[in-house]
């Protein structure tokens, strides 16, 4: 199935499927971030640390789409059929499928918004490459977790109102983070952690025949990475950890710790109860050794369908210091550092930071409040 931009680019799309892709940041500067084509001048763009509505007083959007053909369920709706979908509701759009190497040069073309149709890692992949740029991104959330997509509000609404939503949508301010390591500097949207976590996501990473459901419903896969986490947690150690936040020494010895810039990270878990996307700080949060048995409870309620919530330590901060021995990061949905950066090192030492309003999300509106 060939779909067709207004540019006249056209492509087919892969029927390829993966439910674990890896993302990285290319930077800018000393960090290393990507330059990015500036947002069209007829665009609304809100100061850093405010929200706006997003209003071309009724002229077409311009929209630049990323599409991942191999996102979420099966039965999702197809590149062409977003693309109608777009055109339908007045826009302009230039189709990019996010499995073509070349969808990068796509962010280049000036456009009022760019729309990523995908899950977490596509979100990330493309918000990654906008850090300062400004351009509002609009999710059209197809993935199996949609951990951004539910932070922002936005999920439950089908493509069809989210798409219609965008004449009268808010610019939102979202911060990003970047960490510093042996491997170098990545970007992050949604968090960067160390433990239980980082440890399933490497072994899922790295095994073929790793147990999850290679089709049907996104509770399945959850479900199942749930498992593979209780499962894991049994026999895992906890890791000594030199930690300081702001300056104040937190160290202890910890079976998980995730700084976050939402409130959930990979299967859905539910790690901090009221996040702040735009206040300039992460929401850390510690699970300690003393504390796997209620780590536990919370993942056999998941896997149960019971209603459950983490109730860990968590700390406020912009400035993360952390330092221990033989343990994989994660960065968003990814192991870091990946296959072509990995070094030997003796012990991770790595300074992790806030950037305040790096982003700028489009966000229809809709009953649930988001926390700004």
């Amino acid at each position: 199935m060939a779909v067709t931009s207004d540019t006249n680019i056209k492509m087919e799309l892969p029927s390829v499927f993966r439910r674990i892709s890896t993302t990285c940041c290319k930077t800018r500067s000393s960090l290393g971030l990507q330059k990015s084509s500036p947002p069209s001048t007829s665009s609304i763009v809100p100061e850093p640390t405010t929200s706006a509505n997003y209003s071309r007083g009724g002229k077409p959007i311009k929209v630049t789409l990323i599409h991942n053909p191999s996102a979420g369920e099966d039965a999702q709706a197809s590149g062409e059929r977003i693309v109608q979908l777009i055109r339908a509701a007045g826009h302009k759009v230039n189709y990019r499928s996010s499995k073509d190497r070349k969808w990068k040069k796509a962010l280049k073309k000036t456009c009022d918004i760019v729309a990523v149709a995908g899950g977490d890692g596509t979100v990330g992949k493309v918000a990654r490459r906008l850090i300062g740029s400004r351009t509002p991104l609009a999710i059209l959330p197809m993935g199996t977790a949609n951990n951004i997509a539910n932070t922002l509000g936005i999920t439950g609404r089908s493509l069809q109102q989210l798409i219609k939503g965008w004449n009268t949508a808010r610019c939102i301010n979202f911060d990003a983070g970047v960490a510093k390591g042996p491997w170098g500097s990545r970007c992050f949207i949604e968090g960067f952690g160390t433990g239980l976590f980082a440890e399933v996501m490497y072994q899922l990473k790295g095994e073929k025949n790793n147990g999850l459901p290679s089709s049907g419903k996104s509770s399945e896969v959850i479900n199942s990475v749930l498992a593979v986490l209780k499962k894991q947690l049994q026999g895992y150690r906890s890791i000594k950890m030199t930690v300081r936040l702001d300056g104040q020494d937190v160290s202890g010895d910890y079976v998980l710790l995730e700084a976050l810039n939402i409130g959930h990270i990979g299967p859905n878990l539910d790690l901090v109860s009221r996040v702040d996307i735009n206040d300039g700080f992460f929401d850390v949060v510690f699970v300690a050794k003393r504390e796997r048995a209620k780590l536990s409870r919370y993942l056999t309620d998941r896997i149960s369908r019971k209603r459950s919530r983490l109730k860990f330590t968590t700390r406020r901060g912009r400035h993360l210091q952390i330092e221990w021995e033989s343990s994989p990061v994660h960065i968003d949905d990814a192991p870091w550092p990946g296959d072509e950066d990995r070094i030997p090192v003796r012990s991770n030492a790595i300074d992790v930071k806030i950037q305040p309003g790096a982003l700028v999300f489009l966000v229809p509106k809709t009953r649930r409040r988001v926390r700004q």
